[in-house]
């Protein structure tokens, strides 16, 4: 994929394009996700999550979701605070001191110190591409399940007729070898 393709697949500005190709590019070939079924259906997940790669931090209300992350053991969210501090970041939202804690071991990154790092562009991409490929969902994308990628992404279905609709797109330029 070059940078044209990747603008047309996710639909983005000349501009939002050349500010994330090359931090996309350079974590779709680190994490594996090269084939074309994955790297749409990953533009697809991560366009949503992030709002069509604007946003790298949830947008914090705080919503009665974002309340329930404080004292969540299961997102590892074991101290006071932790809800906030451990709010979703990057493009696809990791979220709970847990999750920053193995996506920091994995980028080589204290996240648990320093949690704004995966607001900047790189570790944003790089989170997004080590979280798809640590939850196994190359496999899931080359099925097309794309229900159960965006369960295993969201732990439901919100947004699933927006996420459907950007995977669309994204196949028109990477799996049907238009230009």
């Amino acid at each position: 994929m070059d940078k044209l393709t990747f603008l047309r697949a996710a639909n983005l500005s000349p501009a939002t394009a050349d500010r994330w190709w090359p931090h996309v590019d350079a974590a779709l070939f680190e994490f594996g996700i090269l084939q074309p079924q994955r790297v749409a259906a990953w533009i697809a997940q991560v366009g949503h999550e992030s709002e069509g790669f604007v946003h790298t931090r949830e947008i914090w209300g705080p919503t009665k979701a974002q309340v329930g992350y404080e004292g969540r053991e299961d997102l590892g969210n074991i101290r006071p605070g932790d809800g906030k501090r451990f709010m979703g970041r990057g493009l696809i939202q990791i979220t709970g001191r847990e999750n920053y804690r193995r996506c920091g071991e994995a980028l080589g990154f204290d996240l648990v110190a320093n949690p704004v790092l995966l607001e900047s562009d790189l570790l944003a991409a790089r989170s997004a591409a080590w979280f798809w490929y640590s939850r196994g969902l190359n496999a899931l994308a080359d099925n097309g399940d794309f229900i159960a990628l965006t369960k295993r992404i969201n732990g439901g279905t919100n947004g699933l007729a927006d996420r459907q609709r950007r995977w669309e797109i994204a196949k028109q330029y990477l799996t049907t070898g238009k230009p």
